[in-house]
C-alpha cells in the first residue's frame, strides 16, 4: 500500500524558499500587523542589547578600584529596570500582534487546500489514501504555525541581536572579540546546516512511513466488516505493525543523529565562550579593560549564545516543518484536470434536454470505455440505459456531472456544451441517486437536508415521506436525530438508498439521474420506491441507468449498451420484438426471478 506521496510527488524545484514564498501573499494581507510586530521586535532587541551597557556602568560605578567613594547609581538602576521592562513589554506585544497573522494564515491555507481538494477531478480521489491525506494536511497546518511563529519570534530577533552585539564589540573593544564571536557563529551555523540537511532524510522517511501506517489503519477500520468476514484481524495487525516497525527504525536514526547535532553545537558554543572570556580576563589583568567590561562581555555572551543554542533547535524544527508542509503545498499544485473556462457562464437549463454527441472516453488511453455514444434525452422524458456490467453505463452519469471531460465528442444540455458552463451551475441542475450510497457520519436529518442546505423541517419530512422512509425514521428512538455512523453503516442498504432518494427529492433538480437506484431494495420496497420515483420524475428530464429491466419498462426509450456502444434502442415492446440483446437480458432476468420465487413472476 502506498501513501499519498506516491500519487502527488512534490515538484522537483519545491524547496524551502518556494514554500516560504507561497506563504507571503497570506502574510501580506495583514501587512500592517506584520510591520507593527516587526517594529516591536526591533524595539525589544534594542532595549535588550542596551542592558549590558548599563550593567557595565553600574559595575564600574560600584568598583572601588576606580572610585573610593561608592554612591548608589539610582538613575542607572532605574534605566536598567526600564530597559528590562521594555524588552519584556515589546516582546509580548509582538507576540500578541502577530498571533492573528499566524492563526489566520493557517486557517486560510487549510481552507484553500480543502477547497482545492474538492475541485480536483474524480481520478485524484479514486487514487488517494484518506488516512495519509488527512495526516499530510494536519502536519502541514501545524508546520505553518510553527514556521511563522518561530521565524518571527526567534530567528529574526536572534539574527538582529547577533548583528547588534558584533557591532558593539567591534566598536568598543579589540577586533579579536568581534572576530572570535563571528567565527564561532559561522562555525555553529555551518555545522547546523550540514548536519540538519543530512538528518532531513530520516525526517522525510518518518513522515512517509507515518502516513503509510495511518493510511493502513484507517483503510482497515473503514473496512471493518470485511476484516471480520474473513477473520483477518491478525493479518491487519501484522501489516500495521510492519509500517510501525519501519517508522520506529527511522525514528531511532533520527534521534541518534539529533544527539550528534546537539553535541557538536554545544562544543562550538563552549569553545567560543571560553576563548572570549579568556581574552576579556586577560584585558582586566593587564588593565586595558575594567571589571564592568568583563561583566558586559559575559552578559553579551550569555545573551547571544543562549538564544543561539535555542536557534539550533528552532532551525531544526523549521526544517522539519518545511518537510511537513511540502506534501500539503504539493496538493495545491495538483492539476485540477477538470476546470471551468475563464469565460464559463452559468448553465441555462430550461427544459433540460440532454444530448450525447459521438462521445468517446477512456479512463486511460489504453482502456476506452465509450466508443462513439450518441443519444438524446428530450425535455421531460425518461430514457433508460441497460447492459451488462462493464458496458459503460455508469460512466455516462460521471461524464454528465463532468467528473471527467470526454476525450472527443460533446455532451450538451439545452444546446450548451457542458465544458463551456460552470461546474457549480451544471451540478446544481442535476440530481442523482447513485448505486453506492455513502452517507455522512451525522444524523439522518442532516443527510437528507444536505440536498438543500437551509431547507425547513417540513420540506425534509415531505421528501422523506415521498421516499417512503418517513415512518421508519419516526419509529427510531431518536427519530431524525439518529446518527447513521461512518459511511452510513448503521443503516441497511435499502434504508441508505431511500435517504439518498429523499435527498435528491429535496434538491428538486431539473434533470434526474438514477444509477441503479433500487439495486439495494427488495421487490416490495422496490415497487413502492418506483412509484415514488415515477411521481418525482414527472415533468423532469430523467436518465435511468438500470440493471433490473423491470424497473424501466415505462421508459420513453431504452438504450442497450455493449462494450461501450449503443447496440439497440427503442421502447420495451419494440426491443422485445427485435429478439436481440435486450430480449436475451429480459428472459434471463425473468428466469432468475422465477427460480428465486416461483409463482411470483414479474409480468
Amino acid at each position: 500500500m502506498r501513501s499519498l506521496g506516491h500519487h502527488t510527488p512534490p515538484p522537483a524545484d519545491f524547496n524551502a524558499w518556494r514554500t516560504i514564498k507561497t506563504l507571503l501573499p497570506f502574510l501580506w494581507s495583514y501587512k500592517n500587523r506584520v510591520i507593527l510586530a516587526l517594529t516591536c521586535l526591533v524595539v525589544a532587541k534594542l532595549a535588550n542589547v542596551t542592558v549590558p551597557l548599563i550593567l557595565k556602568k553600574i559595575v564600574d560605578s560600584l568598583d572601588t578600584a576606580h572610585s573610593p567613594v561608592i554612591v548608589l547609581p539610582v538613575a542607572l538602576l532605574v534605566t536598567y529596570g526600564v530597559l528590562r521592562l521594555s524588552t519584556s513589554l515589546f516582546g509580548e506585544l509582538r507576540d500578541v500582534i502577530f498571533a492573528r497573522v499566524t492563526q489566520s494564515t493557517v486557517r486560510k491555507v487549510a481552507l484553500q487546500v480543502f477547497q482545492h481538494l474538492h475541485e480536483l477531478a474524480l481520478r485524484f480521489h479514486l487514487e488517494r489514501r484518506t488516512g495519509g491525506l488527512s495526516r499530510d494536511i494536519e502536519r502541514g497546518s501545524r508546520g505553518i504555525s510553527f514556521l511563522l511563529s518561530f521565524l518571527v519570534f526567534n530567528i529574526l530577533p536572534t539574527l538582529l541581536e547577533i548583528a547588534l552585539v558584533i557591532g558593539i564589540l567591534l566598536a568598543l573593544f579589540n577586533p579579536w572579540f568581534a572576530l572570535i564571536t563571528f567565527i564561532s557563529l559561522a562555525a555553529y551555523v555551518a555545522f547546523s546546516l550540514i548536519v540538519t540537511e543530512w538528518r532531513m532524510v530520516f525526517r522525510r522517511s518518518m513522515n512517509e512511513l507515518d502516513s503509510k501506517a495511518n493510511t493502513r489503519a484507517i483503510d482497515s477500520l473503514l473496512n471493518y466488516e470485511t476484516v471480520k468476514y474473513f477473520g483477518n484481524e491478525p493479518f491487519e495487525a501484522s501489516r500495521y505493525d510492519d509500517s510501525l516497525a519501519a517508522w520506529e527504525s527511522a525514528a531511532v536514526k533520527n534521534q541518534t543523529s539529533l544527539g550528534l547535532l546537539n553535541f557538536g553545537q554545544g562544543a562550538i558554543i563552549g569553545i567560543g565562550m571560553t576563548l572570549l572570556l579568556a581574552l576579556a580576563g586577560q584585558g582586566v589583568v593587564e588593565g586595558t579593560l575594567t571589571l564592568g567590561d568583563l561583566v558586559m562581555i559575559n552578559a553579551y555572551l550569555l545573551q547571544l549564545f543562549m538564544p543561539l543554542n535555542f536557534l539550533g533547535f528552532v532551525y531544526r524544527e523549521i526544517k522539519n516543518s518545511l518537510a511537513d508542509m511540502e506534501k500539503m503545498f504539493a496538493l495545491l499544485a495538483a492539476n485540477r484536470e477538470v476546470a471551468d473556462k475563464p469565460d464559463a457562464k452559468p448553465l441555462d437549463v430550461n427544459g433540460g434536454e440532454i444530448v450525447f454527441d459521438d462521445v468517446h472516453f477512456g479512463y486511460t488511453p489504453q482502456r476506452m470505455i465509450l466508443n462513439g455514444v450518441s443519444f438524446r434525452v428530450p425535455p421531460g422524458k425518461k430514457i433508460a440505459v441497460v447492459g451488462h456490467s462493464g458496458a459503460g453505463k455508469s460512466t455516462l452519469s460521471r461524464l454528465l456531472f463532468r467528473f471527467y471531460d470526454v476525450n472527443s465528442g460533446a455532451i450538451r444540455i439545452n444546446g450548451q456544451d457542458i465544458r463551456d458552463v460552470t461546474q457549480q451551475s451544471l451540478r446544481a441542475a442535476i440530481g442523482i441517486v447513485p448505486q453506492d450510497t455513502v452517507l455522512f457520519n451525522d444524523t439522518i436529518y442532516y443527510n437528507i437536508a444536505y440536498g438543500k442546505p437551509g431547507a425547513t423541517a417540513d420540506e425534509v419530512h415531505r421528501a422523506a415521506a415521498m421516499a417512503h422512509i418517513h415512518h421508519f425514521i419516526q419509529s427510531l428512538p431518536e427519530g431524525y436525530e439518529t446518527t447513521v455512523g461512518e459511511r452510513g453503516l448503521k443503516l441497511s442498504g435499502g434504508e441508505k438508498q431511500r435517504v439518498a432518494i429523499a435527498r435528491t427529492i429535496l434538491k428538486n433538480p431539473t434533470i434526474l439521474v438514477f444509477d441503479e437506484a433500487t439495486s439495494a431494495l427488495d421487490s416490495h420496497a422496490e415497487q413502492s420506491i418506483l412509484k415514488a420515483l415515477k411521481e418525482v420524475a414527472m415533468n423532469h428530464t430523467t436518465l435511468v441507468i438500470a440493471h433490473r429491466l423491470s424497473t424501466i419498462i415505462d421508459a420513453d426509450e431504452i438504450l442497450v449498451m455493449d462494450q461501450g456502444r449503443i447496440v439497440e434502442r427503442g421502447n420495451h415492446g419494440e426491443l422485445l420484438a427485435k429478439q436481440g440483446h435486450y430480449d436475451t437480458l429480459w428472459r434471463l432476468q425473468q428466469e432468475e426471478r422465477t427460480t428465486a420465487a416461483p409463482g411470483n413472476q414479474q409480468p
